[in-house]
């Protein structure tokens, strides 16, 4: 496949859904390192024994931003769309959860 096909079918979404796809693709990208810093958060406030609930919702909440953005912005989306969304929260948190849980279980670093 070719660059312009590529950049054509990337773009038609904008047209399709009534969103800016450059929008979403910032937010999706832009989102990744918030998303592992407040992941790294949620770890350490969980092996810490602090409150965890600001990191956790800080997590989902960059994890869905782009989505989130998709269907607050967008328009005509199918309903496989939301049902997609769903199932990639649902995988991903799942798969999330269990790499948390992995990390508290390692024994924590020791200092020199």
């Amino acid at each position: 496949m070719e660059w312009d096909a590529i950049r054509q079918w990337f773009f038609s979404f904008g047209e399709k859904y009534g969103v800016n796809p450059i929008i979403f693709g910032v937010i999706y990208v832009g989102a990744i390192p918030f998303f592992f810093a407040s992941m790294a958060w949620l770890v350490k406030n969980i092996r810490g024994g602090k409150s965890f609930i600001l990191p956790m919702i800080l997590t989902g909440f960059f994890f869905i931003s782009a989505y989130l953005y998709l269907i607050i912005a967008g328009k005509n989306v199918p309903i496989w769309v939301y049902f997609f969304i769903v199932a990639l929260v649902v995988v991903s948190g799942w798969s999330t959860y269990k790499k948390i849980h992995g990390k508290i279980r390692e024994e924590p670093p020791t200092e020199p």
